[in-house]
């Protein structure tokens, strides 16, 4: 889309025009809005400044958006709560005092903040466009060696005080984000949902059970999960966020960034890359292992010598994050078309089922693990 001449009309978003304007002299020559994140800000926008330069400029706002659905409200209301997970300014928070550059030393890179403009009820950041290999097109060992720089940053940082200063960090985020979600949880118990073709034909056996159970003891989870080390998390350690460069990685959106257990960040990595297809179901175990490995490698270069199993629980204990997702999916059985993720393309209903299941029965399992494993621990 060219530059045009828009202005601002009552009670419509300012323009990517208005809000550079906010910024000082950068002369915007065009621009274009990205198919994914379109809850988590007020605006995002893809922009090429004068002499090519490309860059993101996002618009942070304290203010919900007019005609939300109880799904976009979800992550449209912004809190006005610093430590709540979906605090409408903890990005530009995390640019402003340089806490986005927390990994850098390990690897792993954010972008670069070029001009910020903020006041009590909105901010606009314009910040450096990476480029590199997304997440979404990664192998194995490209996944192993992220775990491996995010292990050596949260290695760095578990144990030490990150919040003094910070106190905009999310906190609880685990059990907030998962508790929250607006979906039908009485179809966990419908008979008539578990009984649509596509369940039957697509799900694995036992998966009905594996859900219940994940839900019927997620507070279980949630305490399990807020007992193990802590460290300074990202909280939206996934593909759409990651992008390979000689010699590191880059990582984007810090919206949530704050406390969180030592694996727990892994612990999203891998069911996220598999539920939004970029990596197939029959690698799942092949991921886990190349993500963990690669993580408490990582944990070890960085001097973090505690046991090696609280690691592996902060993986299985974070499955509760995704207790949502099965009554969702089952919401999900009647709908004409399936998409990928954000919106894409149109995907195969059977195929997205199979794999659906196939993630979630293995989060069940890592529930049903973290339970026995933190019984054997004491915990």
């Amino acid at each position: 889309m060219t530059v045009g001449d828009l202005a601002e009309s009552e009670g419509e978003p300012p323009s990517p025009e208005l809000l550079l304007r906010r910024l000082g002299s950068f002369e915007l020559r065009q621009w274009s809005v990205p198919a994914h994140n379109r809850w988590l800000s007020a605006g995002v926008f893809l922009v090429e400044l004068s002499g090519g330069r490309r860059a993101v400029l996002k618009h942070l706002s304290s203010e919900p958006p007019a005609g939300e659905t109880d799904w976009e409200a979800h992550w449209s209301r912004r809190s006005s709560e610093p430590r709540h997970w979906n605090y409408w300014r903890r990005e530009a928070l995390c640019y402003r005092s340089g806490l986005s550059q927390c990994y850098r030393d390990s690897g792993i890179f954010a972008p670069g903040l070029l001009a910020l403009d903020e006041n009590e009820k909105d901010a606009v950041l314009l910040i450096e466009r990476v480029s590199g290999r997304p997440g979404e097109s990664w192998d194995l060992g490209s996944y192993r060696r992220a775990a491996q720089c995010l292990g050596r940053a949260q290695g760095s940082w578990a144990g030490c005080d990150w919040e003094t200063g910070h106190e905009w960090l999310s906190q609880g985020f685990l059990h907030d984000y998962s508790a929250e979600k607006p979906v039908a949880w009485e179809l966990l118990q419908s008979d008539e949902a578990w009984s649509h073709p596509l369940a039957r034909e697509c799900f694995p056996p036992g998966l009905r059970e594996a859900a219940s159970l994940l839900h019927e003891e997620r507070e279980r989870l949630w305490a399990i999960g807020e007992s193990l080390p802590r460290t300074l998390c990202h909280l939206d350690f996934w593909p759409k966020n990651l992008f390979e460069q000689e010699g590191g990685f880059s990582l984007i959106d810090w919206s949530f960034a704050g406390g969180g257990a030592v694996g727990e960040d892994p612990g999203n990595l891998v069911p996220d890359s598999v539920a939004d297809h970029f990596i197939p179901a029959s690698q799942l175990a092949a991921l886990e292992a190349a993500v963990f490995e690669g993580y408490l490698a990582g944990l070890r270069q960085a001097g973090w010598q505690e046991d090696p199993e609280l690691v592996r629980l902060g993986m299985w204990a974070s499955a509760v994050k995704y207790d949502w997702l099965m009554p969702f999916t089952l919401a999900q059985l009647e709908d004409a078309r399936q998409r990928a993720y954000g919106g894409g393309p149109e995907v195969d209903a059977r195929f997205r089922f199979r794999e659906r299941g196939a993630v979630l029965v293995h989060l069940s399992r890592w529930a049903a693990s973290a339970l026995a494993l933190a019984d054997r621990l004491g915990i």
